[in-house]
């Protein structure tokens, strides 16, 4: 049964991660997407370390459900077969530095007069206008800017730190892909399309506003300083591992001191309510950490959750992909890809009913579908090798 994006044409100029990720998820859902990518290298992320048969990692796991065509953009002649793919596409979507499609000379005009109702989407780092609009962009730049890196490091007067996944370009592609949809569904009660400009930068900070900026809410009465509540992580040591405990409420910290068997904690006065426990945070952690020294991250485990406290192990990457609940969710996702071997991925993470996502292909080798997408477009055998022979296209072979 084809996913709910069946039927849905992209063209897809994006490398690295933030772009790839939002195109993934899109051909995850039944679109059909054609990765464009420069005749020599292709995507950077082609050539990033952990590989097996010619494939990055990185690379796999950002471009599934793709095909690959190669173009050389800098050639007029390879802008001319972008622009007659655009004629039959729903999205294009980039994340050149801000002004390279119009210096290419795809900017959204060129492309619009042939495809007057697609969607043409622009990812950027740092934003279209501004001072920074021109600097090359790495997720660490994101978080130092966006206040993720205080964040991270929990207050102003203590070194910042990064998270250390890149979460601006995950969250990038998530964003993205969601406004992908919007404006489809758009236009689909308007006829028209439109153009989607997002950058790594604001996407971060809306994502940071909705739990980290309340300090910064309230206009007039912005915080000076911020102090982080506790230095203290909700992650605890046992005597052969680590667990994550937290209570909020209540009665989950009533729960807690009956597990612990620790009722005078429940008469303690820095600990009578819910503001108190907050304030003294840092001697609950303590006091919490003592306890959990006492035994063994099973004996815990088993005694909270029989108690109804919130809490679960702590697990190394090997360890979660065998977590019964990771098993119990079928989050694995498990292929043969014809010159990677055995792969194991993360699923799409939402279930439709009606129109399951599926895998239809791994990840591409670089321009392996260059000649059947073009002829789709109706370009003859002839025409084809022209191309090749002037180094506007190549034809990547599936098993080089």
């Amino acid at each position: 049964m084809p996913g709910p994006l069946d039927g849905v044409k992209i063209l897809d100029l994006t490398m690295m991660v933030s772009g790839p990720q939002t195109t993934m998820i899109l051909g995850d859902q039944g679109a059909d997407v054609i990765k464009i990518e420069n005749l020599a290298t292709g995507d950077f992320s082609r050539l990033v370390t952990t590989a097996r048969g010619g494939f990055a990692a990185a690379f796999l796991n950002n471009n599934r459900n793709k095909r690959s065509l190669t173009l050389n953009l800098k050639d007029q002649r390879g802008v001319d077969v972008l622009k007659d793919l655009a004629k039959n596409a729903d999205v294009i979507i980039q994340n050149f530095r801000p002004g390279v499609m119009d210096r290419l000379g795809i900017g959204e005009e060129v492309i619009r007069e042939v495809s007057p109702s697609i969607i043409y989407v622009s990812i950027s780092g740092f934003g279209e206008t501004g001072p920074y609009k021109d600097k090359p962009v790495y997720d660490p730049l994101i978080q130092a800017v966006s206040g993720l890196a205080s964040i991270q490091g929990g207050s102003d007067d203590v070194r910042p730190r990064l998270v250390r996944t890149i979460v601006p370009d995950k969250l990038t592609g998530y964003a993205t892909s969601q406004a992908i949809c919007a404006a489809l569904y758009s236009r689909t009660r308007t006829g028209e399309g439109q153009h989607i400009k997002i950058s790594m930068l604001d996407t971060l900070i809306g994502f940071l506003w909705g739990s980290d900026m309340g300090g910064h809410t309230f206009v007039g009465d912005e915080l000076e300083t911020e102090n982080a509540q506790s230095f203290i992580d909700l992650i605890y040591e046992t005597q052969d591992g680590y667990i994550s405990v937290a209570v909020q409420s209540d009665k989950e910290w009533k729960n807690l001191c009956a597990a612990f068997d620790k009722p005078e904690w429940l008469e303690d006065p820095r600990f009578l309510t819910a503001k108190l426990r907050t304030k003294n945070i840092n001697h609950r952690l303590e006091l919490t950490q003592k306890v959990l020294m006492t035994n063994t991250a099973g004996y815990w485990i088993e005694k909270l959750e029989g108690a109804d406290v919130p809490c679960a192990p702590v697990l190394r990457r090997k360890d979660m992909i065998k977590h019964p609940q990771v098993l119990a969710n079928d989050t694995l996702l498990y292929s043969e890809h014809h010159l990677a071997g055995s792969l194991r991925q993360a699923r799409p993470a939402p279930r439709f009913s009606g129109t399951p996502t599926e895998l239809r292909r791994g990840a591409p080798a670089l321009g392996e579908h260059t000649a059947e997408v073009l002829k789709e477009t109706g370009v003859s055998q002839e025409q084809l090798d022209a191309l090749v022979e002037a180094g506007v296209v190549s034809i990547g072979k599936p098993h080089e």
